[in-house]
């Protein structure tokens, strides 16, 4: 593949990427929200037109049963064949009848008649239809009327009298059918309007703000650490308005935390690279503090001991962080030690000034659970940081005091760091173990404690500050005992004596 179709290829692929974000506008919400609300709506029209095409019926049944009986009582009050058999038919056809009775006193009597039917293949009582039978009947006619005779009786006013007439459906059926039609008209027309109200009443409350709230987000997420890309909440007192400023936290803190990890990529480079000289030099000055031991001289071999211990120490933190950013702090390597002696070690290396006092409070005899290396760190960074905290302190009367103390609790020992310095500003105590935020002084790192965090939390302890007011700050340091395990402790009281 040569450089033009790679070049073509990477500039495709933002393409492809900001196409695949941009959502349709047939998938998108708006769309969704008014098709909803028209079939919502429509929905609803269809549940109130039953009864209104129940009522329909009924009344159009009704009139025409009215008619009826106006015609009846002219004819019980005139003469018999007042009517002749043409007028009959025109009466009829008026009403779309076949046949017109009258019941009265039990006794029924046939009126007008032009054709009887040879039967009648539905009865309906008007005095007794509900709203049930009355929707059924409806819909039994819309779908499945038109070639049926009717029977319709029932009082008519105030009359004693009861109606009856017998007429074919289809009329009825056609009228039914354009009522429906009108109504599903206007009902179309009200579910258009409707949907329009609500579409722009909900577009302009949630579906805008959501869609702009989405539109940030892509922004964001195209360049974090742009501050611009940061969405400008609103000053809205619903969901909304809370998404919108939480959302604006969440991309404010997700910039700090970038650019944070960004600082410590670019700061683990430098590290790396500078550590890399300096574990040749480091290696060079382990070669002659090696040569320090052949001097005779008593105030050499006095110190040399501790300098090559330290050059050590120097040597294996260098590689360590050399595999920092690929790896997290080695297991520790714990051992039975004798915690006093760590602590003078830690002490000999501290460069404490004139004026401040060093109080080793351990017991000679009190034994710790613990990788060497790894619990001197943590001791030495978190002596450091009291002998730094007291240096600032010029006053001759200040009393400047760093005690170290432990004792223990069972399988669990306990060491305490004391000293009486200003103790930690609040900021240092709510960043307490996290790097670059949790320091306690101006230009310092707070690495010294996020690092001494991680090592004492390999060996299932604690780090936690006890105490931090003017004059008197403490740390301590938890760590549990090795468990021992059972199939051992039994191998061990097999073996003979």
């Amino acid at each position: 593949m040569t450089s033009e179709a790679l070049s073509t290829d990477e500039k495709a692929r933002p393409a492809a990427a900001n196409s695949s974000r941009r959502v349709p506008l047939s998938r998108g919400l708006s769309t969704k929200l008014l098709f909803l609300t028209i079939a919502f709506v429509l929905l609803a029209e269809v549940l109130i037109f039953l009864p209104w095409i129940a009522s329909y019926r009924v009344n159009w049944l009704k009139e025409r049963l009215s008619t009826a009986a106006a015609v009846s009582i002219v004819l019980l009050q005139g003469e018999p064949n007042a009517l002749s058999h043409n007028a009959q038919n025109d009466v009829l056809m008026a009403i779309g009848a076949k046949a017109i009775a009258v019941r009265d006193g039990g006794v029924s009597r046939l009126l007008v008649v032009s054709d009887m039917p040879p039967q009648v293949d539905e009865h309906i009582d008007i005095a007794d239809v509900g709203l049930v039978n009355g929707m059924t009947g409806a819909l039994d006619t819309l779908f499945f009327g038109g070639k049926r005779m009717l029977r319709v009786f029932g009082p008519v006013g105030d009359s004693d009298k009861e109606f009856e007439l017998i007429m074919p459906d289809y009329r009825l059926r056609d009228a039914m059918l354009r009522y429906s039609r009108n109504v599903a008209v206007v009902s179309l027309l009200i579910s258009l309007f409707t949907a329009m109200l609500v579409y722009a009443a909900i577009d302009l409350i949630m579906i805008g703000p959501i869609r702009t709230m989405t539109r940030s987000i892509l922004a964001f997420s195209e360049a974090p650490d742009d501050p611009g890309r940061v969405i400008s909440p609103t000053d809205r007192s619903d969901e909304i308005g809370v998404a919108e400023r939480e959302l604006a936290q969440m991309q404010d803190r997700l910039q700090r935390m970038l650019s944070e990890q960004k600082h410590l990529a670019d700061l683990g480079l430098a590290v790396s690279k500078i550590n890399h000289d300096m574990r040749n030099i480091l290696a060079s000055a382990q070669l002659m503090s090696d040569r320090l031991r052949q001097v005779k001289d008593p105030t050499v071999q006095s110190f040399a001991p501790k300098l090559v211990r330290a050059l050590d120490r120097a040597v294996s933190y260098s590689e360590g962080v050399l595999h920092y950013g690929r790896t997290q702090e080695p297991a520790p390597s714990r051992r039975r030690l004798r915690l006093r002696q760590l602590v003078d070690d830690v002490h000999g290396l501290l460069d404490i000034e004139e004026g401040i006092e060093f109080i080793n409070g351990v017991e000679h005899a009190f034994e710790v659970d613990a990788d060497s290396d790894q619990l001197f760190r943590v001791l030495s960074n978190l002596c450091r940081n009291a002998v730094q905290a007291m240096a600032a302190d010029t006053a001759s009367a200040v009393v400047r005091r760093l005690a170290v103390a432990a004792e223990r609790h069972g399988s669990v020992s306990r060491i305490t760091v004391t000293d009486t310095g200003p103790g930690l500003p609040p900021k240092a105590r709510e960043n307490l173990f996290a790097a670059f935020r949790g320091s306690a002084r101006s230009g310092g790192t707070g690495l010294g404690l996020a690092i001494a965090h991680e090592l004492i939390r390999a060996h299932g302890g604690t780090v936690e500050l006890v105490e931090s007011i003017g004059g008197r700050t403490v740390f301590a340091v938890t760590i549990p005992d090795q468990p021992v395990r059972l199939d051992q402790a039994r191998n061990g009281l097999r073996r003979p004596a």
